[in-house]
């Protein structure tokens, strides 16, 4: 089929590896509108981990955000997501979404934007005051700033947020602080991890850098190998707060598993693994310390 772009119409979409990875435990993933609490409160520990272990999600994406749709298969399609750089495909993330949480409406490119600040924001839409509620660093075009809200354009119409909720996106030249990355990450210690999450209902440890840059408007690559690959590298001692550390098996030599935000004084902030929370932890005595393997920085790149 012919590529064509389309966009996120619910509030988080889940990128699985294939249609058939989604279980029957996870058919709350799958709808339109998503009923996220409702898929990831009953998972136990086990099946979380399958998550990961048997390879069925790849990633997730943001109400509003556009994908390119390659093919589709039954009520799937295919795409790729721009807004997350991979070494799997130069055009954006790869992975399957069901076609119903897609929307055929784009958004003007030329708008300024705002983000959401914190978890949970309330989206009310303009036409029958509906509401949805958004993930922590969903990104909107604006339509007419007023007193105390802003208009937002969406996949299904005209929205309604809240000032205090959103931040207006920087410019590319206006990328934020190493201090300002670690003070956004410190709202979400006590997070349940997930594997492949990428919003505030759960992140893994990528998701969760990924995220805390794009807060202080940095685009970073969404795994940790590439995130690596693409930053400025910092020498050991001259590590700032807001640095992204990562770690290797096989004592730092092998290949890329983790990545976490440095916080200052010899801690890290970071999402562990699954069936922990987010966290900060000291590196020193620890496997962490062991298996360093790079630090690279994103803030004050030019």
């Amino acid at each position: 089929m012919e590529t064509v772009k389309k966009t996120i119409a619910v509030a988080v979409a889940t990128l699985w590896t294939s249609p058939e990875k989604a279980r029957s435990m996870d058919k709350n993933a799958l709808t339109n509108p998503v009923q996220l609490i409702d898929w990831l409160e009953p998972l136990s520990y086990t099946e979380r981990l399958e998550l990961c272990d048997q390879n069925h999600i790849q990633s997730q994406v943001l109400y509003g955000e556009q994908v390119i749709v390659l093919d589709q298969r039954g009520n799937w399609s295919y795409v790729l997501v721009p807004s997350q750089p991979s070494s799997k495909d130069e055009r954006g993330y790869p992975g399957w979404i069901p076609t119903v949480q897609l929307s055929d409406r784009l958004p003007d490119d030329r708008s300024p934007r705002v983000s959401t600040n914190k978890h949970a924001v309330k989206l009310i839409d303009s036409s029958d005051n509906s509401e949805l509620q958004l993930s922590y660093q969903t990104i909107l075009p604006i339509k007419e700033e007023r007193k105390l809200d802003y208009i937002v354009w969406t996949p299904h119409g005209e929205g309604r947020l809240n000032k205090e909720d959103v931040t207006l996106c920087k410019k590319k030249e206006q990328v934020g602080t190493g201090d300002e990355l670690v003070q956004e990450a410190e709202k979400f210690i006590g997070l349940l991890y997930l594997w492949g999450g990428m919003s505030s209902y759960g992140y893994d440890c990528s998701g969760f850098s990924y995220n805390m840059a794009r807060a202080i408007g940095c685009t970073i690559p969404r795994d940790a190998h590439d995130q690596l690959n693409g930053g400025n590298k910092v020498e050991e001692g001259k590590w700032e707060k807001g640095d992204l550390l990562f770690f290797a098996y096989e004592h730092g030599k092998g290949s890329v598993h983790h990545v976490g935000i440095y916080y200052g004084e010899g801690k890290m902030i970071h999402s562990p693994s699954t069936g922990r929370f987010i966290e900060i932890t000291p590196l020193k005595g620890t496997l962490y310390e062991e298996e360093l393997c790079g630090v690279a920085r994103y803030w004050g790149k030019s």
